[in-house]
Formats: structure tokens, C-alpha cells, sequence
């Protein structure tokens, strides 16, 4: 048997445990593996190279991905598709396994219907695939933004001032809960909310009432112009306000933990379903590694954590 992994879309830490657990799998399994490098990209230009033992050497604690990756215009074409496929053909690929987030599993749907055995696993640190509990990457991503609202806060209490802090989450504000929840935040501001800017001014007027000398307000760049806000922010309460926005630094870093754990589980599991030619894509359901459907798994709706904004609101008064 012969099988293949690439790594699609935005990079996720916890991309190159994956691909060490998808490749020491196979050879303990005696299935030759090969890595195609920069993605969908890759794929149509027909970059494969055969992977051995060594190629995934003390790689499991990098960020990033060795086999690179990208975003592909010419794969949704028919011709960037057709080529796509060819090169599968060409190198008599029995399954390939794909790493990425929403849009590479959407294009790995694509080429399973178009009868093709493929494997999806999600990697996307905004945690925005709604059929599994956590996707590779997010949650050092969000231990990435707990350090870095640390940090912030030193000078936010020095000086008294309040500071906006844009994370990333265009559609899901799991990044912004999260990380408001374990740094402390005094407010989140996300998508699947309404945002109440008298109501965050109040918290924030109370606090300095009683000696709070500093309010930390984490915003999903998905919810609007964090510069915006802190303008608004500031005219209301007269309280100084800086803007912090983290950017593509919530994308790099070794992976935690738990994303090299979870990321070994994934592709282990991901060559047990290759092994018995079953086209899926791999998730956790409470705490369980699980095969599902691509028939299936676009239809989920995200089930925003309550909970966990309900606690954030009592413990950060």
C-alpha cells in the first residue's frame, strides 16, 4: 500500500507531529509514505518525496510545517483539479491523508467524490471546524495569547490604562473565550455576541472605582476595527487605551502539549482508516478520537461554549 500526506491552508503548531505520527505509523505498518510539499500547490505540481524513519526526526516540537504549505487558486479550477489527481494517479497513491482547516477539507471532500480515498484532519488554530471538539493548533494558540495578555497587563497596570487585545477568530471567537477565560481578561468581545460597549464601560469604570488600575479587553478580529472600539472606548470612559494586535505571532511556536498529543492520536488514527480505504475526516468527541463522514461533517453547527463565557462574566467582576 502506498499512501501520501500534505498540509494545507494556514499553518497550525501541531502540524509536524501529525505528519511524524502519519509517517512512523505507515512504515510500522509496511505502507510506503510520501510527503507532497506546499499543499494543494504541491500536489498539482507533482511535488511527492518518499518519507523514511529520518525524515520526521525531531521535528515533533517545531511549529509550523516542514512540508510547507499554501493556499491554491489553481486547485479549484478543473484543470489545477485534473492535475491534482494525475499526479495521485502517477505515483499509485492508495489514500491521501490532508492537514488544514475548513477550505483544505472542503477541497479533500472534492477529491473523495471524485473517488478518491482521502483522510481529512483538522489543524486551524481558531478552532472553527464545528464537527470536532478541538482542531491542531488551537490550543497553543490560545496558551500563546495568555502569555502574551500577561505581558501586556505589566504595562497596562503601570500606567493605568485599559488595552484592546485583537486575536484572531473572523467567524469563531474560541481564541478570544479561551484565552479571556486563562489570562484573566475583564471582557471579551466575539462573534457569536452582541457587543454592549456600555456595558464593558461599566466593568471597566467600577474596577478603576475601586482601585483597578488596569482592564484587559480581548477582541476576535472577526467582530470588527479593535482601533475602532478602543477609540469609542476611551471617549466614553476617559480612560487611556491602547491597542494590541497579535497577529501572525498566535500562528508560530513550539506546540503545546496537548496539540502534540492530540496531533499524535490524529495521525495514528488517520492511517488506521487509509489502511481500510475509508474516505473521512478524523475529530474528537469528548476526549475520544473519531472517524466521521465528509458527508456530515459541514453540516455541524458550531456549539458555542456557554459555560465558559457565563464563568469568564462571574469571575472577572
Amino acid at each position: 500500500m502506498r499512501i501520501a500526506i500534505l498540509t494545507s491552508g494556514g499553518d497550525a503548531p501541531g502540524m509536524n507531529a501529525c505528519i511524524r505520527a502519519v509517517v512512523r505509523t505507515a512504515i510500522y505498518k509496511n505502507i510506503e509514505v510520501y510527503g507532497i510539499y506546499e499543499g494543494y500547490e504541491g500536489l498539482i505540481d507533482a511535488k511527492f518525496e518518499k518519507m523514511i524513519e529520518s525524515s520526521v526526526a525531531d521535528i515533533i516540537h517545531r511549529g509550523g510545517t516542514f512540508l510547507r504549505t499554501s493556499r491554491s487558486e489553481r486547485f479549484m479550477t478543473d484543470e489545477g483539479f485534473e492535475k491534482a489527481i494525475n499526479s495521485l494517479k502517477i505515483f499509485e497513491i492508495d489514500a491521501l491523508i490532508v492537514c488544514g482547516g475548513d477550505g483544505t477539507l472542503k477541497g479533500a471532500k472534492k477529491l473523495k467524490d471524485a473517488g478518491i480515498n482521502v483522510i481529512g484532519i483538522p489543524c486551524s488554530i481558531d478552532n472553527d471546524l464545528p464537527y470536532t471538539d478541538y482542531t491542531i493548533g488551537f490550543m497553543t494558540a490560545v496558551e500563546t495569547v495568555t502569555e502574551a495578555v500577561s505581558n501586556i497587563r505589566d504595562t497596562t497596570e503601570s500606567h493605568g490604562r485599559a488595552n484592546v487585545v485583537e486575536v484572531m477568530g473572523r467567524s469563531c471567537g474560541d481564541i478570544a473565550l479561551f484565552s479571556g477565560v486563562s489570562s484573566g481578561a475583564e471582557s471579551i468581545i466575539i462573534p457569536e455576541m452582541e457587543m454592549n460597549i456600555n456595558e464593558i464601560a461599566e466593568k471597566a469604570l467600577m474596577g478603576k472605582n475601586r482601585g483597578k488600575r488596569h482592564h484587559i479587553i480581548i477582541m476576535a478580529e472577526g467582530r470588527g476595527s479593535a482601533f475602532d472600539f478602543a477609540r469609542d472606548f476611551e471617549k466614553l470612559t476617559g480612560i487611556d487605551t491602547k491597542v494590541t494586535v497579535l497577529g501572525y505571532l498566535q500562528r508560530g511556536g513550539a506546540p503545546s502539549i496537548f496539540d502534540r498529543i492530540l496531533a499524535s492520536e490524529m495521525g495514528f488514527k488517520a492511517v488506521e482508516e487509509a489502511e481500510n480505504m475509508n474516505s473521512c475526516a478524523i475529530g474528537t468527541t469528548d476526549g475520544h478520537i473519531r472517524a466521521r463522514s465528509f458527508d456530515d461533517i459541514f453540516d455541524v453547527k458550531k456549539e458555542f461554549r456557554k459555560d465558559l463565557l457565563e464563568i469568564l462574566k462571574v469571575i472577572s467582576i
